[in-house]
């Protein structure tokens, strides 16, 4: 039978750690926190990427990390999953990036599809789209939607959170979620066409 030395966790029980149990420890034992950066730093990335474009995306993703690693000793330690904290400090920050995200699904909007996608991108997911591929009326809509209406559509959409977890990151009730959410599929779907990019997981709407 293996005999383990004190203190030292195994790799399973590193597997099986919340988010949580992460950020509690590191707060005595602040290198505890890379865990985190390691689990989460690519998806954050990619949110970040395809709203505001991989310029940017690296030097908002670090700040991510960074303000979440002093804000650490606020977390509510009560859930145990981070990405929701992850993505609202990811999208607070790019708040400073309303502009230039506007501009980039503007320009966007300009750039025929690729012709290789027989299928209109309005008919697939927009969590499937990545940005270089969001097609033209796609984009122009995006661009048109209200900042709150396009935070929760994309953090739901990109950032892979369901509607409680969006409530989280945003800090708003989840009744605000759906109505946010609803309305922007309704604005969505007007400037396509009637058609609806947005192929939501709707179990989740029930979480």
């Amino acid at each position: 039978m293996a005999v383990e030395t004190p203190g030292v966790r195994t790799c399973e029980e590193e597997r099986e750690d919340s988010d949580a149990r992460v950020i509690a420890r590191s707060r005595d034992e602040p290198e505890q926190f890379a865990a985190l950066f390691d689990r989460y730093a690519d998806a954050v990335h990619r949110y970040v990427a395809r709203r505001i474009g991989p310029e940017t995306a690296e030097d908002l993703m670090a700040e991510t990390f960074t303000t979440a690693f002093q804000r650490r000793h606020t977390y509510d330690l009560s859930r145990a999953d981070a990405r929701p904290w992850l993505f609202g400090i990811a999208t607070n920050l790019m708040s400073r990036h309303r502009r230039a995200e506007a501009r980039r699904f503007k320009a966007l909007a300009k750039v025929p599809a690729p012709v290789q996608h027989e299928e209109p991108v309005a008919d697939r997911a927009v969590a499937a789209v990545g940005a270089a591929a969001v097609h033209q009326e796609l984009a122009a809509a995006l661009a048109k939607l209200s900042a709150r209406h396009r935070d929760v559509v994309l953090l739901v959409a990109w950032g892979d959170l369901n509607y409680q977890e969006a409530g989280q990151a945003l800090g708003v009730p989840i009744g605000t979620v759906r109505s946010r959410l609803n309305r922007a599929r309704s604005r969505l779907r007007q400037a396509l066409g009637g058609s609806d990019p947005t192929a939501f997981r709707e179990a989740d709407a029930h979480a």
